[in-house]
Parts: structure tokens; C-alpha cells; sequence
């Protein structure tokens, strides 16, 4: 790069901060597109809609509760972020984030379970529907539905539906991409499903799918479908396909509902929560740009000026992709912004090993950005595959983690490799070319990791002990071997109508001790009703007894009507649909990595014990979750995502050392090959959990009770995270390899020796 070119690269990397800070800050036009305000946020930041439905009927417990996951696959149209909890035996309340107009949900929503099949034409060949180009279809119904159902026009209704995708296929023809919408039935709806598709094929005809009022879909029939697998053709894009698919879904509930309340809820944290978090990410940032420039100079102000690119392209991401932001949310792009230091970290390391080496500073460049490559690759890539299956595969909030997860790698990759490069040959081509401002590599002593390991391996049994000890410790004294929390527990919701408006800091200083005093457990979620005094209290399960002692003491400390409190035991808003999806979707996503590490490297044991030391990071930081019992609810679900992206990214980069040494050192000693790769990256895997801690320790520091509950187990697991990838990783392949790898080879040897005997 000439100097001019350097003058120009650093212009333009000033003008991409003042545009991506006033984007931030300001946006443009009269709505600010692009700004950080415009973020859809969670419930915990800006609240939203609550509706709460009434069954019809008498519902079973396994209806009501497949009614619940069903409707949570629908409203996740809306965010990732809302929540579907049961109230009683037949009520089921949705909360949708950043919402305002309950009546504009309402009626997209429609009554769900009122999902009807309809022939075209009934016995006696008369047409039940027709084309008149009103409605979403332009079909109507030419008779009542009341009729329809008595003369056997509806072939199926929603009962008969299994589930629905929408997804995109590619045509067997033309190789374009095709949108569809994938139907399984049940056993009934299968045969009925083929008695209709055989009459509908031979006639010509189609059949009308008809949901609260309307049609949505009026499909023709090509052939007779028997094996209850349907497919609808024709949509013009995946979000119509998905539309349709979730409208199915909610037709195809177990019950009908009716809606009983609808309300627009407030946010359950203040104003405070976010602007003392927003300010400990500004001091963290600020702290980590610090750090860089004093350790690794000019480089160094390379990565700052990348990590606020990085940032700002992070607001304007989150923005355009329209991901929903909640308070973790918020911690976990912190944490990015410490984990985006990384891949500099490998990178300038490598600038000063080359420089010790006795290459020129702009070799020793372009040589270190070329050797780092695979490394930073390797290691996101690995956490893009967990990150896609997650976001294929989970619901809820494990969806919006993996997208944000997602953004972050690929934004990290492209700051690092691309911004950082430029702006680093910019600064040595307007003349910073000296050694001393690039640092040079002093040389350490091999440390002896692999002699050590039996204390390590022994360390590491011992904390992953203590996990299943306190469980089991605690499951006898209350019946809790973890602190579980309304997410997953479900509990009781009180609606109290104070006699004033209660500003949320109110709720948090005033009424939050009350309640505590109360139910004894600091896992308490309020919520104000929007147009009244009303809050909704969120807490365990209270007994008869507790809830007539917090109605008195609401009466006490706030004079509360006590005749107007009511209450309601609710469920817990991640089913157990919901858990199974997300265990199944960590185990495929677990198995990629596995299977992606086993390609990269050529050697299984590379990926099993890189595995393996993923699982010790998440049992001992489970063991924490045990000991402190900190409550283990949807932060619980993204704090063990989050160490499972960070583990496998530390152990990915002494891998890659250990890969290369193996190549140009393939007379030393495989021991010693293990230790000198550690102590090569030891200040890597230093640096980058400091950095990373230091931005969520300053979370921790300044952050509300809610985002220290996140912020603790996470400094666990960097710690954790950091002792395992130096300490274990590397001895556990080492015993993998000289183990197996020593009875292979006496396995092969033995017929050779055979042969020789043979010939003599």
C-alpha cells in the first residue's frame, strides 16, 4: 500500500465512524432509520401486548399444553422474545415485546383453532365455494359453515393437522428456488386427508383451506396423497410460506379459543437497567481499546478503531435484521465486543512472533494476517455451525441468541481480517514502519502443560463434582436441586391495582422488598399495565396462605383495596416442547462441530477432545449454577450457549498451533511439540479472557440485580473456559493420541513382523 492510499484508507475509516455513530445516535429520515432507538426490544426493555384466551370446552391438561407450544411457533412471527404461559386450567396468556396496538394482534391472530378443510364441491356436485375476488383469496364460501360441516364438505379440520413449515425447495427443473409449505397429518387426518384427495384429483378440483372466517389458501389437488405428508406449491416467497405455515399451526390448535383480556403490559425493568448497562458497554469498550494500544501499540490502535467499527455495525445489524434486543441481549453484545478482540489478538501475536523471527515489519504484516487465517476461521466457523443449527432447530430465545450470535462471528471475522488490515498497512504506509511501535515476541520457556496433567484432569473432576453433590444436596433439603426460575418453574401472577401509578423504579425500590419479605425468592417479574394503575406481579407458586399475606401487606404499606387483588397460578413460558427442541438442537450442534473439527484437522481426536472440554466447561459452570443458586431461567439457556461458542473458539487456536508444529517439527518429541504450542498461545488465551472479562466484570459492577445474575456465571465461564483450553485440551489429546494412537500402531506392526519371520 503507497502513502497516498494510506492517507485515503484512514479518511474514509473516520468517515465510517461518523456515519455509523450518527446512524447509531441520530438515523435518518423523520423515523430515524437506522437508529439505535428503533431496535425492537424485549418485554424487559419496553414491554408489550398481553392477551390472555379462554378454552372452549373442557380441555385436557396435554391440550392445553400442546395449545401452548403451538401457539409460541406462532407468535415468534412477531419476536423471537415472546412468551406463552398457561393461567389455570384452561386460560393461556401470549406477551408479545414491542407491540403497542393489542386490537392490530388480536385480529392478525385471528381465533385460534377454528381451521377447516373444504371440498369445492359437496355429494351432490354442487360448488361450496367460489372465486369472487373479496378476501385474502378472492374465494367465499357459497353456504354457511354450519351447513358445510352437517353435509361433509369439511374434509378435516384442524384436529387432523400434525404441523406445518414453511420452507424453501429448489425445483427439480430449472434449479429456482421454490416456496412451499409442508404439511404432516395425524393418523386420522391422513386417511381423511386421502379420501378428499382422491375424489378432489379425479374431478379436478381443489380444496379450500378456511380459517376464522376467511380463506388463506385454496390449493388444487394433482393426485390422491396417502401417506399424510401434504405440500402446498406457489408461494412467492419464505415469508409468505412461513405466514401461511404459522397460520395453519394456530388454526390446527387442540381447542378453540376465545379472547378474554387483552392489555398493553409496560416494561419490567427502569430506565435505569438500560442506561447503566449502556454505559458499563461504553466503559468496557473503552477499557478493552486501552488495553490494546498499551500491549500491542499500533496494532493495537488498529483494533480499537476496528472494535468501535465493530460495534456501530453491530446497532445498525441489529437494526436491519430486525432482532429483538432484551437486557441479556444487551450483555451478550458486550461480551461480543470482547470476544471480537480475539481474532486481533491472534493476529498481532503472530505480527511479533515473525518480527523475532528477523523478518521485516512488512513482511512479518502480511506473514502474521496469512498465518492467523486459519485459526480465526476454523474457530468461527465451528461456532457458525452451532450458531445455524441453534437458529434452525431452537425456539425462543436459543433462536434469537443464535441469530445474534450469527451477526457477531461474521461481523468479528470481517473487522479483524479486512478493517484491521487496512487500517494496519495504512499506519505503515504513512511511515509508522519502525520495530518498536509493532513490538517484537520475547521468547519464553516452555512450559510443561502435559507433565501436569494428572493434577489438572484431577481439578476438573473434582469441580464437575461438585455439581451433581449440590444438587443432590439441595433436591433434599427443598425439593430444588437447582434454583429455578418463573421461566421455568411457572409460579403465581397477582394483578394489584395501587391507588397511584408506580414508576418501574418505584416497583424495584418500594414494592420489590415487600414481595420478597413475602415469598422469601428474589426472582420476582413486574410488569404495569399500560392506561391504569394496575402491576402485575409475577412470582413462585404462593400457597393460600402467602397469597393472603402479600394482599394484606399491599394493603398495608400501599392502601390497596384488597378486594380488588386478584390471582392466578401460571405455567412456566419455556415448555417442556421447548426444552426437548433446544437439548436436540445443542446435540446436533455439538455433533457438526465435531464432525467439522474432524475434517479440518484429519484426526478425530483433535474434535473429541475438544468436545469433551466443552462438556467440562458447561458442568462446572453448571456446578456454579448449583452452589450459588443463582436462579436458572432464559438467561441460564444463553449464559451456556454463550460459553459453548467461547470454549471451542480458545480450543480451535492451540489446535491450529499444534497442527502446525506437527508439520515443521516432525522429529521433536509429540510432548514437547504440546507444551511449546500452549506456551506459543498462552498470551493469546491470556489476553482474550481478560479482555472479555474485564467487559463483563464492569457489567457486573455497574449493572442492575438482573444483569448481575447473567454477568457472574459468564466471568465463570471465561475463567473456566480460559484453565480448560490451556490446561486441558492440550494434555487430553496428547493422551488420545499416544494411547490410540500407540495401539494402532502395534496393531499395523504385528503383520509386518510376521512377514519378515516368514521370509527368514
Amino acid at each position: 500500500m503507497k502513502k497516498k492510499q494510506g492517507i485515503v484508507v484512514l479518511i474514509l475509516t473516520v468517515v465510517l465512524i461518523a456515519l455509523l455513530a450518527f446512524t447509531s445516535a441520530v438515523g435518518f429520515g423523520p423515523t430515524g432509520t437506522g437508529a439505535a432507538r428503533n431496535i425492537k426490544t424485549g418485554l424487559d426493555l419496553s414491554g408489550g401486548v398481553s392477551i390472555t384466551y379462554q378454552a372452549k370446552g373442557n380441555p385436557s391438561a396435554e391440550d392445553m399444553a400442546d395449545t401452548k407450544y403451538k401457539l409460541q411457533q406462532r407468535v415468534e412471527q412477531y419476536s423471537e422474545e415472546s412468551q406463552v404461559y398457561l393461567e389455570g386450567d384452561d386460560r393461556v396468556s401470549i406477551e408479545i415485546p414491542g407491540e403497542t396496538d393489542a386490537n392490530a394482534i388480536l385480529e392478525e391472530l385471528g381465533t385460534p383453532g377454528s381451521l377447516y378443510f373444504i371440498a369445492q364441491t359437496d355429494a351432490d356436485g354442487n360448488e361450496n365455494y367460489s372465486f369472487t375476488g373479496n378476501g385474502k383469496t378472492g374465494y367465499s364460501l357459497n353456504k354457511d359453515i354450519d351447513e358445510l360441516l352437517e353435509n361433509g364438505s369439511v374434509v378435516m379440520s384442524g384436529d387432523d393437522v400434525a404441523d406445518a413449515q414453511g420452507l424453501a425447495t429448489q425445483q427439480q427443473t430449472t434449479g429456482a428456488a421454490e416456496y412451499v409449505v409442508t404439511m404432516k397429518l395425524t393418523d386420522e387426518g391422513k386417511d381423511k386427508f386421502a379420501e378428499a384427495t382422491k375424489k378432489a384429483a379425479e374431478n379436478g378440483e381443489s380444496i379450500g383451506i378456511y380459517y376464522d372466517g376467511d380463506f388463506v389458501s385454496v390449493p388444487n389437488v394433482r393426485s390422491e396423497i396417502t401417506d399424510g405428508n401434504a405440500e402446498i406449491t406457489g408461494m412467492s416467497s419464505i415469508e409468505e410460506a412461513q405466514n401461511l405455515a404459522s397460520t395453519i399451526r394456530i388454526g390446527a390448535l387442540s381447542v378453540e379459543l376465545e379472547e378474554l383480556s387483552s392489555e398493553v403490559v409496560g416494561a419490567q425493568l427502569g430506565q435505569e437497567a438500560i442506561t447503566t448497562s449502556l454505559i458499563a458497554g461504553a466503559v468496557g469498550l473503552a477499557l478493552v481499546i486501552i488495553f490494546m494500544i498499551v500491549v500491542y501499540l499500533v496494532p493495537g490502535v488498529a483494533a480499537g478503531l476496528s472494535l468501535i467499527i465493530y460495534t456501530g455495525l453491530m446497532l445498525v445489524m441489529l437494526n436491519a435484521f430486525d432482532l429483538t434486543l432484551t437486557l441479556p441481549g444487551i450483555a451478550g453484545i458486550v461480551l461480543s465486543i470482547g470476544m471480537a478482540v480475539d481474532a486481533n489478538v491472534i493476529i498481532y501475536a503472530r505480527i511479533r512472533e515473525e518480527i523475532a523471527a528477523g523478518r521485516s515489519v512488512r513482511n512479518s504484516i502480511k506473514i502474521g494476517f496469512q498465518k492467523a487465517l486459519s485459526a480465526i476461521l476454523d474457530g468461527n466457523i465451528t461456532t457458525l455451525i452451532a450458531a445455524a443449527v441453534l437458529g434452525l432447530m431452537g425456539t425462543g430465545s436459543v433462536r434469537g441468541f443464535a441469530m445474534t450470535l450469527a451477526l457477531g462471528i461474521v461481523l468479528s471475522m470481517f473487522t479483524a481480517l479486512v478493517v484491521s488490515r487496512l487500517i494496519v498497512n495504512a499506519l505503515f504506509a504513512i511511515g509508522i514502519r519502525d520495530e518498536k511501535f509493532y513490538g517484537r515476541q520475547k521468547e519464553r520457556k516452555t512450559i510443561n502443560f502435559v507433565g501436569r496433567k494428572k493434577i489438572f484432569f484431577t481439578i476438573s473432576i473434582i469441580l464437575i463434582l461438585v455439581g451433581p453433590v449440590a444438587m443432590g444436596i439441595f433436591h433434599v433439603k427443598d425439593s430444588k436441586a437447582l434454583n429455578y426460575s418463573l421461566e421455568f418453574m411457572g409460579g403465581t401472577s397477582t394483578t394489584v391495582p395501587f391507588n397511584e401509578e408506580m414508576s418501574l423504579d418505584d416497583l424495584d425500590n418500594k414494592v420489590s422488598p415487600v414481595v420478597q419479605e413475602v415469598t422469601g425468592d428474589a426472582n420476582i417479574q413486574m410488569q404495569k399495565v399500560v392506561g391504569s394503575n394496575d402491576v402485575k406481579i409475577k412470582t413462585r407458586e404462593l400457597s393460600v396462605a402467602e397469597r393472603e399475606d402479600l394482599n394484606k401487606k399491599m394493603a398495608d404499606e400501599f392502601g390497596v383495596d384488597e378486594t380488588k387483588i386478584t390471582a392466578q397460578n401460571i405455567s412456566s413460558t419455556v415448555s417442556s416442547e421447548m426444552r426437548r427442541d433446544a437439548f436436540v438442537a445443542v446435540l446436533i450442534a455439538t455433533v457438526c462441530m465435531l464432525i467439522y473439527i474432524w475434517f479440518r484437522f484429519k484426526d478425530i481426536r483433535f474434535a473429541s477432545s475438544a468436545v469433551l472440554a466443552l462438556v467440562h466447561d458447561v458442568l462446572v459452570v453448571l456446578a456454579f449454577y448449583a452452589v450459588s443458586r443463582i436462579s436458572v431461567g432464559n438467561t441460564f439457556i444463553a449464559c451456556m450457549l454463550t460459553i459453548v461458542g467461547y470454549s471451542i473458539n480458545a480450543t480451535i487456536v492451540i489446535f491450529d498451533r499444534i497442527r502446525e508444529n506437527m508439520r515443521s517439527s516432525k522429529r521433536e518429541d509429540l510432548a514437547e511439540i504440546v507444551n511449546k504450542s500452549i506456551t506459543q498461545t498462552l498470551t493469546r488465551s491470556i489476553y482474550t479472557s481478560l479482555t472479555t472479562f474485564i467487559t463483563i466484570f464492569v457489567l457486573f459492577v455497574m449493572g442492575v440485580s438482573a444483569i448481575r445474575e447473567f454477568a457472574l456465571p459468564i466471568m465463570t465461564g471465561i475463567v473456566c473456559g480460559a484453565y480448560s483450553s490451556v490446561c486441558i485440551t492440550g494434555p487430553l489429546w496428547y493422551v488420545m493420541r499416544t494411547k490410540i494412537g500407540a495401539k494402532a500402531q502395534k496393531k499395523s506392526a504385528a503383520p509386518a513382523k510376521t512377514k519378515k519371520a516368514k521370509k527368514a
